[in-house]
């Protein structure tokens, strides 16, 4: 495990976004799951201004980790996040963009989308195999749309499944940990001080840590990584 620890949340959208530029320069095809959450927004931001006309886009396929049950256009899509601080920014091809279909029916597109990923993807131990995962965490401890009510998920063998959010109810169609764990690099970006106890819990190992779903990502043959800003790593 790898803490990259900046001052504050644009340091740490700056590093990452180095990162991420790093891993989108082997000269390969390079395949990297996006996530949600107001942390990317910034990283997306500062990557498309820096780093957008060095990226060779033709060569980066993205995919996302987790999607809210509603369609492209909604307010709450990632999808439509990532148009507008990072896709509308750059020159990749649109069929290098494999989008979770929130529209339509969730437990369709959960088996329609685990048939993309083992279409589109290189394997690895007989896995579809990620160059770079992104990941965030809730206050809860949950990463992708895998939380502490429904941790079971990360087990299961499909590759997406469809979860429930814990409180609105509202559906998602998640990766399942088989999915994260057999990716090359696992990156997390957690900002902000309502994350400082599940850090702390998770990165110490502090009793009870395991119920939280972010402390199943263990990369099998991978690196894992941690970007934080002050705040969320205040406990370490």
């Amino acid at each position: 495990m790898d803490l990259h620890i900046k001052e504050t949340k644009q340091l740490v959208a700056e590093a990452f976004s180095e990162f991420f530029k790093e891993k989108c320069s082997t000269g390969d095809d390079v395949h990297i799951a996006l996530s949600g959450g107001s942390t990317p927004k910034i990283v997306f931001d500062h990557l498309a201004a820096e780093y957008g006309a060095e990226i060779d886009w033709s060569k980066v396929f993205l995919y996302w980790g987790d999607e809210r049950c509603v369609p492209p256009s909604d307010s709450e899509s990632n999808y439509k996040m990532t148009v507008e601080h990072l896709i509308s920014k750059i020159d990749i091809p649109e069929e290098n963009i494999f989008r979770i279909l929130g529209e339509d029916d969730p437990e369709e597109e959960a088996k329609r989308y685990s048939n993309v990923l083992d279409e589109q993807l290189p394997k690895a131990n007989g896995i579809p195999c990620f160059d770079l995962v992104m990941l965030g965490m809730g206050d809860d401890g949950h990463t992708v749309s895998i939380f502490p009510y429904n941790i079971e998920l990360w087990e299961m063998p499909e590759n997406c499944r469809v979860a429930k959010h814990p409180d609105s109810g509202q559906q998602r169609v998640t990766f399942t940990g088989k999915i994260v764990n057999n990716a090359k690099t696992i990156a997390f970006l957690v900002t902000g001080a309502g994350k400082t106890e599940k850090v702390t819990s998770i990165i110490k190992e502090q009793e009870g840590y395991k119920q939280y779903p972010a402390s199943l990502v263990s990369p099998k043959q991978g690196e894992l990584h941690w970007f934080l800003d002050q705040d969320a790593a205040a406990g370490l």
